[in-house]
């Protein structure tokens, strides 16, 4: 379970020195440190269901969200996050694993997300559109649609079958939000695809 620095010390206050107590618990292993005031009680824990708490607000997206659903077919390792107004990529290593967290457009962040729960954990995820959108949004725009093919299915991985499932008017109006020439030409090929 994630707790903070003062969770614990609160837990703690029975005994003499509660910062000590902590201190001797990280050491025998009965919580760990994520970050600088964030602990987790379980080692196997794992890493993606700390992602929301290290830095935010934020979310799941970019390649792990795209791995997660199965339309790149490579296995991502890095926890691949999306922020809004943070001015700048954010990355940590943690004893769970790597975290990076860089910006979308404001009016896009808070849409197409998924709660989802697992024990005690919650955790967010963008839906499979808006994972690709926020990665593309990412990316240097391309000049013409053969570039953009080229840019999905050569670069990114993505695989056909799986684009095929995305939804052609929610990518419409993330487009919207986003003002970029990719997901614009997404939103383009999803439309072309479901004639």
């Amino acid at each position: 379970m994630i707790k903070t620095t003062n969770m614990l010390l609160e837990e703690l206050g029975s005994y003499a020195n509660p910062k000590s107590k902590l201190s001797r618990m990280v050491k025998n292993g009965e919580c760990f440190p994520v970050t600088k005031g964030i602990y987790e009680t379980d080692r196997n824990v794992p890493a993606y269901l700390l992602a929301g708490s290290i830095y935010g607000p934020s979310y799941i997206s970019f390649e792990y969200a795209l791995s997660f659903y199965g339309l790149i077919p490579e296995a991502v390792y890095t926890v691949t996050c999306a922020t809004f107004e943070k001015k700048k990529k954010k990355r940590y290593e943690t004893l769970f694993g790597t975290f990076t967290y860089r910006d979308v457009p404001s009016a896009a962040f808070p849409l197409e997300l998924v709660l989802m729960q697992e024990d005690d954990y919650f955790y967010r995820i963008a839906n499979p559109v808006k994972a690709l959108c926020d990665k593309l949004y990412t990316m240097p725009p391309v000049d013409n649609a053969a570039e953009f093919a080229d840019l999905l299915f050569d670069d990114l991985r993505i695989e056909e079958s799986a684009l095929s499932e995305l939804d052609a008017d929610r990518t419409e109006m993330l487009w919207e939000r986003y003002h970029s020439t990719n997901v614009k030409r997404l939103a383009a090929m999803l439309r072309r695809i479901r004639k």
